[in-house]
Parts: C-alpha cells; structure tokens; sequence
C-alpha cells in the first residue's frame, strides 16, 4: 500500500510533494530529502506508488544530479533507484505467493501487488536479466 511507503519516507526523514510540473514527462525527482511527485501525470495510487518507490531507490542509491541521463554514470544510478523499486515493491517471493494465491496473468498479479502493469513488465524483465 502506498500509505507504507509515504509512512517509511517520512520515518526515514523524506519529505514527500505533490507539485505540477511543466515537463508532463517528468514524474518524480528526488533532491536532499524531498520527493517531489508530479500531480497531473499521477493518474492511479499504483502508478503514485511505483514512482514514489522509485525516487525512495533515489534517496537510498544515488548521489549527486543524475537529471542528465546521456552521462553513463546518471544512467546507471538511474537503474539502482529502479531496482531497488522493483525489490521493495515486487520481491522474488511475491511470484510463489501470486501462484498460491491462483492469481493466473500480470493484469491480477499488478492489481495484487498494487502496481501498474509496466512497472510489473519492467520488474519481471530485471529479474529475468
């Protein structure tokens, strides 16, 4: 649920924004301890969970600004803010509890875990490596 992540962002001394931004595709950015999160792209609690779990990976893995992504470094502490995402929000022992429980495709598996289904393709791509 989203409510643990903003809990655990602000236990961890994160604060967390809801802002427009002019760039419609930007959907989140992390600095010195706010997570600013764009209020007109969020059209879903999953998709809001997703982006905040990813900018929390920020908080946790990245230094300095790593806006410029054609810098191989940016582009990597871009994929750690991604991944740890995807441990927190789609850990490995989610696919055995997702068969138990008979959830049979990705759309109930998404809706199970509470995520969008691209976050859950992107997550099941990195775990396929």
């Amino acid at each position: 649920m989203i409510e643990e992540l903003l809990f655990e962002a602000e236990s961890e001394g994160i604060e967390v924004r809801n802002h427009s931004f002019k760039n419609p595709k930007i959907k989140g950015l992390y600095v010195d301890g706010v997570i600013t999160l764009n209020k007109s792209i969020l059209e879903t609690t999953a998709e809001k969970k997703c982006i905040l779990a990813e900018e929390m990976g920020h908080h946790h893995t990245a230094y300095g600004n790593i806006l410029n992504q054609s810098h191989i470094v940016s582009k990597k502490q871009e994929l750690l803010g991604r991944k740890w995402a995807f441990h927190r929000l789609v850990p490995l022992n989610s696919f055995i509890s997702a068969f138990q429980t008979g959830i049979r495709n990705r759309f109930e598996f998404a809706e199970h875990l509470g995520v969008t289904e691209v976050f859950l393709d992107s997550a099941i791509a990195y775990y396929l490596g």
